[in-house]
């Protein structure tokens, strides 16, 4: 299988949640269902069927994390990059069509969030950026069709 790129502080998120499933919400879940048991009839019980319901949520999230941590591989960004856009740095962009601002952190697909200002280094305009530098125009095919983005600034 291949490696996923990942940041030291994603890979920590990833682990932290991993420990807090396993170490507080998967004993807080068998607790409220041998509770459940002692109500009586299961075949009727509420309680029990929404416990066993989140039981299996947790247990999902937890297999899906284990994948992901083990299928990791932590990029640290070197340097200053001489000043080219690479993985885990923060660009600048001016969308030339609409005259917007952008700013993203270039991250792995499994930390990425386009809400907190993250951009997977695996997406249509992150494959497209990377290796460029400021004053670089970049023509990238998106759900929302076409777009000319320049390159304004490139951060560690």
């Amino acid at each position: 299988m291949q490696r996923v790129p990942i940041t030291r502080e994603g890979y920590e998120r990833l682990l932290q949640e991993l420990q807090r499933l396993q170490k507080e919400e998967r004993p807080a879940v068998i607790q409220a269902i041998e509770e459940a048991r002692g109500h009586g009839d299961l075949s009727e019980n509420a309680e029990y069927e929404a416990a066993k319901e989140k039981q299996a949520l947790i247990e999902g999230r937890i297999k899906d994390l284990q994948e992901r941590l083990a299928n990791s591989e932590i990029i640290q960004p070197d340097g200053d990059g001489d000043g080219r856009v690479m993985f885990g740095r923060t660009v600048v962009l001016e969308d030339l069509d609409s005259g917007e601002t952008l700013s993203y952190r270039l991250v792995g697909p499994y930390e990425a969030d386009i809400q907190s200002g993250t951009l997977s280094v695996s997406s249509p305009i992150g494959k497209a950026l990377i290796s460029k530098e400021v004053g670089d125009e970049v023509k990238v095919k998106t759900p929302r069709g076409l777009r000319t983005l320049e390159i304004l600034e490139v951060r560690p």
